[in-house]
């Protein structure tokens, strides 16, 4: 194991695996931008690297993370108006566009409260487990400004237009299980048991096929604006794809001789 620290991130390297923690626990994890900054060279560092095969992302202390530090964004402080236009172009979108485009496959572990940004980053994972205790809040109402980081469209996909809009004219906090029950994440755990449960799950993956994992979720993205033909289409060139990798020899060889496959990734 090797191990990357900045003030504002942990980064490990593990086998197999990378773990990245947000790391200003003082703040809730809140961004600012040297967070931004050490975030997308960790997501760069996981891309790069052939003998990483899967990410986790999870927070330090007691939450995930609270989203924008409004202290490096307050009007009070700033000399004219502040354009979130611009943070949002340079920060926070291309942060969703990079977790949701990586061809290896990323768990989120909520460790605690994911507001604002941070529950819409989570949910820009591929897989979502969060303690019980964990609280995702869609805040930005409370502060007069519009969900952003891709929330508008994962509620809307994801749980439908009555929901999405309560959830974000309200700001009212929905509980992990809730959030499971209502298919907006894979699973709520007991909060002693987050950890062990991600670990395992991004151990598995890392073991895995990662090539037809990134084709998945190629293909699932895709499917929204799809037709049923066009999904057709994409399906055949993926299964094309797949078929021939050296991975889907190995499955068909352990399948057929009754033993564990050795995926390469």
């Amino acid at each position: 194991m090797s191990v990357d620290n900045t003030e504002t991130i942990l980064h490990e390297r593990l086998d197999g695996w990378h773990r990245i923690t947000l790391n200003r626990p003082e703040k809730l994890n809140a961004f600012n931008e040297a967070q931004h900054v050490a975030l997308r060279d960790a997501l760069e560092a996981c891309s790069a690297d052939e003998g990483c095969r899967a990410v986790l992302l999870t927070g330090a202390g007691r939450g995930f993370c609270a989203g924008q530090d409004l202290g490096d964004r307050d009007p009070a402080k700033m000399e004219s108006k502040p354009d979130l236009g611009y943070t949002i172009e340079n920060f926070y979108n291309p942060l969703v566009r990079k977790l949701r485009g990586m061809n290896k496959p990323i768990v989120c572990a909520v460790n605690g409260v994911a507001a604002g940004a941070g529950a819409n980053i989570a949910l820009a994972c591929d897989i979502v487990l969060a303690a019980k205790s964990a609280k995702f809040i869609q805040a930005f109402a409370k502060i007069a400004l519009v969900p952003d980081s891709g929330g508008t469209w994962f509620l809307t996909r994801i749980l439908g237009e009555p929901r999405a809009k309560a959830l974000a004219l309200t700001g009212e906090p929905l509980s992990a299980e809730d959030a499971a029950n209502w298919g907006l994440i894979w699973r709520a755990v007991e909060d002693e048991a987050l950890m062990e449960e991600a670990e395992a799950l991004v151990t598995k993956l890392a073991h895995g096929p990662t090539q037809a994992y990134g084709l998945i979720k190629k293909a699932i993205h895709a499917a929204p604006g799809s037709s049923l033909d066009a999904q057709l289409e994409l399906e055949r060139e993926l299964q094309r794809e797949a078929g021939r990798s050296d991975d889907y020899r190995e499955g068909v060889a352990a399948f057929l001789e009754k033993r564990k496959p050795v995926f390469k990734g």
